[in-house]
């Protein structure tokens, strides 16, 4: 088996090829709102280079949001197109859920006007449901919060914190969620809650 990994509803255009084994090869270009212009070409030059086509590919996991209202689009409309046109399986993953891996930590990434879409994970699974805070109720969060911190860290004074994107993607493999009806497949959004528990 080969499968595609692709997340673009962030900071990043991440195209990940993975074997039944690991992480084979990838790509992750930091091109906020540009991703669309890249995508086709660094698929097609991802699978070159290890010299297969999309033929070869089994399945693909996209991540369905939170995100960029374009960005995540643009991921889902190439795995709604490759899965619809070439009969792959596809399957969608959580944004913040591929950024926690299986990490015990918070992850925060920017939702703008002052907000944060936050998810609180654990070897993979989430502890709270992802939601929308306002960067005041994060921060009164982050006070007492004692687990790893990753994402947009810059909006409360530390340094922005990624790792290891591209081998998450094959770690929450049990995590992929099959789509059963490609066409119907679509962004994951959600609204705000005042109060998160901790």
């Amino acid at each position: 088996m080969h499968a595609l990994g692709i997340d673009t509803s962030h900071l990043f255009l991440l195209i990940v090829l993975m074997n039944d084994e690991g992480v084979v090869d990838a790509i992750q270009l930091d091109c906020f709102k540009q991703q669309s212009e890249y995508i086709i070409g660094q698929m097609d030059e991802l699978l070159k280079r290890n010299a297969l086509t999309i033929e070869d590919i089994s399945d693909i996991v996209v991540t369905r949001g939170p995100g960029s209202y374009t960005g995540v689009r643009i991921g889902m409309t190439v795995a709604k197109v490759l899965g619809s046109i070439t009969a792959k399986t596809v399957h969608t993953l959580s944004t913040l859920q591929l950024y926690a891996g299986l990490k015990d930590c918070l992850v925060l990434m920017d939702a703008r006007a002052k907000r944060c879409y936050v998810g609180r994970y654990c070897a993979g699974q989430a502890l709270q449901p992802e939601e929308i805070m306002t960067n005041e109720e994060i921060g009164k969060l982050l006070e007492e919060c004692r687990c790893e911190l990753i994402g947009d860290l810059h909006l409360f004074g530390q340094t922005d914190h990624y790792e290891q994107l591209a081998g998450n993607f094959f770690a929450l493999k049990p995590y992929w969620q099959k789509e059963e009806d490609v066409d119907r497949l679509a962004p994951e959004y959600f609204k705000s809650r005042k109060e998160y528990l901790k």
